[in-house]
C-alpha cells in the first residue's frame, strides 16, 4: 500500500516503543509525529492534524481513554481514526476502548510488521487509501 500523504500520531510513554513504531511507519511511507503523554497527544493532534492516532491507554497526564473521549467529543475529529495499542488485554479494557470511540484495539507486544499491516488495513477498509482520496482533519 502506498502510504504517502497519510499522517500518523503515535502516543506512548515508553520511548523505545515510540521509536520502533515511528521508524517502521516512516519506512512504510507515513508521516509520523510522536507524543509521550496524553496532554502532548492532544496538542499534537490539533497542530499535526493526523489521519490516524495510535494511543497507549496507560499514559501520564491524560490516559489514552481520556484523549479519545476528548477528541471524539469534537466534530472536527469525527473522521480521525484511532487505534489503542496497549498492554491491557482483558475483555473489559477492550470493550471500554472500543465503546469510547476507538476504531481498533491492539494488545502489546506486537511485531512492527503486524502493526504496519493493521494500519494499512484500517486505511484500506475505510476507503482512505491515499490512491482513493485524502482526508483533511482539523
Amino acid at each position: 500500500m502506498e502510504a504517502k500523504g497519510k499522517k500518523v500520531l503515535v502516543a506512548d510513554d515508553e520511548p523505545d516503543i515510540l521509536e520502533i513504531i515511528q521508524y517502521n511507519l516512516l519506512k512504510e511511507g507515513y508521516e509520523v509525529e510522536t507524543a509521550k503523554d496524553g496532554d502532548e497527544a492532544l496538542t499534537k493532534a490539533k497542530s499535526f492534524k493526523p489521519d490516524l492516532i495510535i494511543l497507549d491507554i496507560m499514559m501520564p497526564k491524560k490516559t489514552g481513554i481520556q484523549v479519545c473521549e476528548i477528541l471524539r467529543a469534537q466534530p472536527v475529529y469525527s473522521g480521525t481514526l484511532i487505534i489503542f495499542l496497549t498492554a491491557l488485554s482483558d475483555e473489559n479494557s477492550h470493550i471500554k476502548g472500543l465503546e469510547t470511540g476507538a476504531d481498533d484495539y491492539i494488545t502489546k507486544p506486537i511485531s512492527p510488521k503486524v502493526l504496519n499491516s493493521r494500519v494499512n488495513a484500517i486505511f484500506r477498509r475505510l476507503g482512505t487509501d491515499p490512491q482513493d482520496k485524502t482526508i483533511t482533519v482539523g
